[in-house]
């Protein structure tokens, strides 16, 4: 997008696959034991309460099996995988000119520190385990807005924290969880006061650099009454040639007429395990949307999670995938609905390619006390070429009231020729046309982000796309 504010439109692939030539602090083994939780516990200088959170967590992990039944995970060698990675001199800073020059020159590539100066209210950059920069301008942080590094937060605000921490996500939720728990680090808290609305998004960017990485980062938003925000959330990580995981915690708590928009464009590379989660509690006269981009990563599995607690709330949850060869986008959405006359939508668009595999896996659980509920999920599929590409469609519905109303809606289709014909007889080649094609039926997700990110989200598929022509 050449008229975009930040010019995301010049990020090259070798942007986001080059690993920097980085120094580690090499007393981190590999592999999770409790040596290294309670290690990484002392040198954060946490409070006991934190420290018993991530031995309750990892005696959970441990009781806990690896789930079965969705994509392969048995070729994770969570052995060989570094769950903690810090690099020399790395301390948290409020000024890009402090952020050590290596570390600064990978987030000037991939346009962070060019995207705050033109549309953000704050940002927050991560390098492997902690964070690097953090930052909210003058005129949010006197309005009581808290927008900080979430070690800092526990810190520095700790009842606060307390108080809302794994209240969310619960510790034994499933083995990722309890594992994200036991050695998260880094990530966000975001404070909300009543009645404050930001009016610029704010941006958190995790970039994984460490070979065989982890990065398990906690992003704990708290919205009060009345109040509005829209966060978003990058992430990369180069191609090294064998296994990282990604498995972060995204908590957000969304008080009486308050609005929250958590937008990600997430581009892992395909070395990534993404096994991410993230949920929302919604309450009276609430709204709470989730918009995802996922691309890049070998195997995810992430279903963004609404529960609507309170009356007259709304969920909306919007989000695209694409799975180009040798990738298993497994995806969804997950609403409960308690309150009466809630409102939730899910629109879901995948890509395949090159044999890719896209699924969208949903679950909507109406409960007894859901009157009036209105739901409507709509699945859409486009297949790219004739690999032997696969997308389906796995939708599970709990109807506990007779009052409630459900519309499911899935579709699946190939860009057929008779398109691309009518496209190349008005002097259109068929990359071209092909991006067009895919434009169009990105729509309704990308024209929901600011137009910065609409244009980052089209410049990773538009990389996605190159050479989808054969």
């Amino acid at each position: 997008m050449k008229n975009s504010a930040v010019a995301f439109d010049e990020i090259t692939r070798d942007d986001l696959d080059r690993a920097d030539d980085q120094s580690y602090i090499d007393n981190y083994e590999k592999g999770l034991s409790e040596k290294l939780i309670r290690l990484i516990s002392g040198e954060k200088k946490e409070p006991q309460w934190v420290l018993d959170i991530r031995l309750k967590a990892f005696a959970e992990f441990q009781k806990k099996a690896t789930p079965t039944w969705g994509p392969d995970l048995s070729k994770l060698d969570l052995s060989q995988i570094r769950f903690f990675a810090t690099a020399d001199g790395n301390k948290n800073q409020k000024s890009w000119d402090d952020v050590p020059d290596d570390i600064k020159r990978t987030f000037e590539r991939l346009k962070i520190p060019e995207a705050e100066r033109a549309v953000l209210a704050g940002v927050g950059a991560q390098y492997d385990s902690e964070t690097v920069y953090h930052n909210l301008k003058d005129e949010w942080t006197d309005q009581g807005v808290i927008f900080e590094d979430f070690d800092y937060a526990i810190a520095n605000h700790p009842e606060l924290v307390k108080k809302y921490f794994t209240k969310c996500i619960p510790i034994n939720d499933h083995k990722f969880a309890a594992l994200h728990y036991a050695i998260f680090s880094g990530g966000t808290f975001l404070y909300v006061p009543k009645g404050i609305k930001i009016s610029q998004p704010l941006q958190a960017y995790f970039r994984m650099n460490a070979k065989n990485g982890g990065q398990f980062e906690h992003t704990l938003i708290v919205v009060e009454e009345d109040a509005s925000v829209e966060y978003i959330e990058g992430c990369s990580a180069p191609k090294f040639g064998e296994n990282s995981l990604h498995a972060g915690g995204v908590e957000v708590f969304v008080a009486d007429g308050a609005r929250a928009r958590y937008s990600s464009v997430e581009n892992w590379s395909q070395d990534t395990y993404n096994l991410n989660t993230k949920r929302a509690i919604v309450q009276n006269n609430a709204r709470m949307e989730w918009i995802g981009g996922n691309l890049g990563s070998g195997t995810t599995m992430l279903y963004p999670a609404t529960i609507l607690a309170g009356n007259r709330s709304r969920a909306d949850h919007l989000g695209v995938a694409f799975a180009n060869a040798g990738q298993n986008q497994d995806t969804g959405a997950k609403i409960t609905i308690v309150g009466k006359d809630c409102r939730a939508s899910v629109v879901s668009k995948s890509l395949s390619k090159g044999g890719g595999i896209s699924t969208y896996r949903g679950l909507l659980d109406i409960k007894a006390s859901a009157d009036r509920a209105m739901v409507a999920v709509e699945c859409d599929a486009l297949m790219l070429d004739d690999l032997g590409s696969v997308s389906d469609t796995i939708p599970h519905i709990i109807c506990a009231n007779d009052t409630a109303q459900v519309n499911h809606e899935a579709s699946a289709g190939k860009i057929s020729d008779e398109v691309l014909l009518y496209f190349q007889s008005r002097g259109i080649d068929e990359e071209t046309a092909k991006g067009m094609i895919v434009n169009g039926f990105l729509d309704e997700i990308v024209k929901t982000l600011p137009l910065e990110y609409a244009g980052e989200l089209n410049r990773l598929i538009e990389l996605e796309m190159e050479g989808s022509v054969g």
